[in-house]
């Protein structure tokens, strides 16, 4: 195979349909759109319009409430962690902090803090520091002979 033989799958491309480029095109005139009404305006937008019957966006009940200002936690598992150890990617012997986590690879991001839950088995010895953490997990970290130190305000919950 050469260069200038590739070439896309067949009907994996499709070229855009011109509409409004004379009679000869088949979408030439009225370009597909039909003759006079709403709908062959531009700037028409009727899509939750049910011609006058309440539309179904309106008939459906509103149900519960997004909160504004909302904390959102990098959630990191205690399984995940203990996989990093095994592959020497955390120190265990080093306290681990959220920095630590984050320079792993183990979190992309701190957002507003990080968050421990106990998905998982810890055989190693931990002392970690977070923004919050479960108290299963904290019971799973001390139960290796770890500590797990809440750093914020937010206790275990």
């Amino acid at each position: 195979m050469k260069l200038n033989e590739l070439r896309d799958n067949p009907g994996a491309t499709k070229k855009r349909k011109r509409v409004g480029r004379g009679p000869g095109s088949g979408t030439g005139k009225t370009a597909g759109r039909g003759i006079k009404g709403q709908k062959s305006r531009s700037g028409v937008s009727i899509g939750g319009y049910e011609g006058g019957q309440m539309p179904l966006y309106q008939r459906l009940p509103k149900r519960g409430f997004n909160k504004p200002n909302r904390k959102q936690y990098a959630v990191v598992n205690l399984g995940l962690i203990q996989k990093f150890i095994d592959a020497k990617k955390i120190d265990a012997k080093a306290a681990i902090t959220e920095d630590a986590l984050l320079d792993s690879g183990l979190i992309r991001r701190k957002l507003d803090g990080v968050r421990v839950l106990a998905k998982g088995e810890v055989t190693s010895k931990l002392n970690i520091e977070v923004t919050g953490a479960s108290k299963s997990a904290v019971e799973a970290v001390e139960k290796a002979g770890g500590s797990l130190k809440v750093t914020t305000a937010q206790a275990a919950e």
